[in-house]
């Protein structure tokens, strides 16, 4: 038998097991020997930062209030009477200066009464004089008797001194006469604007109906609730009366009609004590001369909701940085000289939708990262990217 003949009778499968075995000792006769390589860097995380510039600056504090009038009064007639003469400006929305009359009742009863309180007082100052000519001449009789002790009925003391009672109570009624004419003519004890009149010409008032409703012109008030950080960033006047250097001034901004405007007051005073709600200071603004248009391009109109901008106090190492430097609430990134990561708590003093003012334990020109702390954690080793120009930064979609 041939060597051919021999080969076709082995079988297919011993056919396979000699070819497997076959490359399977090729493969490792003839494998290329390893060669070592260099271990990959790890490429550190880029992050952006802006260089602490911590300085001495005042920090505004906002708030928001209603505007109220200084004072509010109710003006009661203190006599009686028909209305016989009304101003023309005795309506809601009517200006007054110090001492104008808003209304006039009825004089001519009040003139009646103090004809009759002059004549009354003439009637008693005649009595007096008579009874002081009888005075005297009792004296000299009773001189002319010789006795050294004399009895006061006899000199006519106590008819004298009734005499002259009765002429200081007839001068009180002249006074009284008076002062009710003068009470006829209904005028202000300060320069205001009526809010609302309750009576109106011809109509009858009595003793303490009252005629117009009326507030302070020349001043309006605006309470502002603070929370204690916020009184801690102004010079907030905590005891009323005690002298102040200097008063913080305050900015007003309202809308009028579909425009905004804006007006400008002074802290004057804090309210007695602390809402027991909100544990809030009161600080209250006054704006003077509020419907002045020399003063202001529209009037501070009473009830109207402002906000208010308080200018604050000189901080010293305040640092005024994007909002985004802050996370956890209170807590900011820097990086040390070998630009690892390290975390400061800080102290917000305020902030808005883009910044935020704040102090801390930074020191000047340190690198406070701007972006990505949720991907640090400090020790962490980074790369810094300094940003010098916040304004096109914060632009930046």
């Amino acid at each position: 038998m041939t060597l051919a003949a021999q080969l076709r009778r082995i079988p297919a499968v011993a056919w396979v097991l000699i070819l497997g075995v076959t490359l399977i000792a090729a493969i490792v006769l003839f494998k290329p020997n390893p060669q070592p390589r260099a271990p990959k860097p790890i490429a550190q995380t880029q992050v952006k930062v802006v260089l602490a510039q911590p300085q001495t600056m005042a920090v505004n504090v906002n708030a928001q209030g209603s505007v109220e009038p200084r004072r509010q009064i109710d003006v009661v007639s203190q006599v009686a009477g028909s209305l016989v003469q009304v101003s023309e400006q005795f309506a809601s929305g009517g200006f007054f200066a110090k001492g104008a009359t808003l209304v006039q009742i009825d004089p001519r009863d009040y003139e009646i009464a103090l004809v009759r309180a002059k004549a009354a007082l003439l009637d008693a100052e005649k009595t007096l004089a008579t009874e002081r000519g009888q005075a005297q001449q009792a004296q000299r009789q009773w001189q002319e008797l010789g006795s050294k002790d004399a009895n006061d009925l006899f000199l006519r003391k106590p008819q004298l001194a009734a005499a002259e009672a009765q002429v200081e109570a007839a001068r009180a009624g002249v006074q009284q006469a008076q002062l009710n004419l003068a009470r006829t003519r209904i005028q202000l004890p300060f320069a205001a604007r009526v809010n609302t009149t309750w009576v109106d010409l011809g109509q009858y008032v009595s003793t303490g109906t009252r005629i117009a409703t009326v507030y302070d012109s020349a001043a309006a008030l605006v309470r502002l609730p603070l929370t204690d950080l916020q009184a801690s960033l102004i010079n907030l006047p905590l005891a009323f009366g005690k002298p102040q250097q200097e008063l913080p001034d305050v900015i007003l901004r309202g809308v009028v009609a579909g425009n905004a405007y804006e007006w400008k007051g002074k802290i004057t005073r804090t309210e007695a004590s602390l809402d027991p709600q909100s544990r809030m200071f009161y600080a209250v603004v006054e704006i003077p001369d509020p419907f002045d248009p020399f003063k202001n391009a529209v009037p501070l109109l009473m009830g109207m909701y402002v906000k208010a901008e308080i200018i604050g106090k000189p901080i010293a190492n305040v640092m005024l940085l994007p909002k985004s430097v802050i996370f956890r609430r209170d807590q900011v990134y820097s990086l040390d000289a070998d630009n690892r990561v390290q975390i400061h708590s800080v102290n917000i003093l305020r902030s808005d939708e883009q910044q935020v003012w704040f102090t801390g334990d930074i020191k000047p020109e340190q690198a406070i990262v701007l972006e990505r702390q949720g991907y640090l954690a400090a020790g962490i080793q980074v790369v810094p990217e300094v940003v010098t120009n916040l304004a096109a930064e914060d632009a930046q979609p």
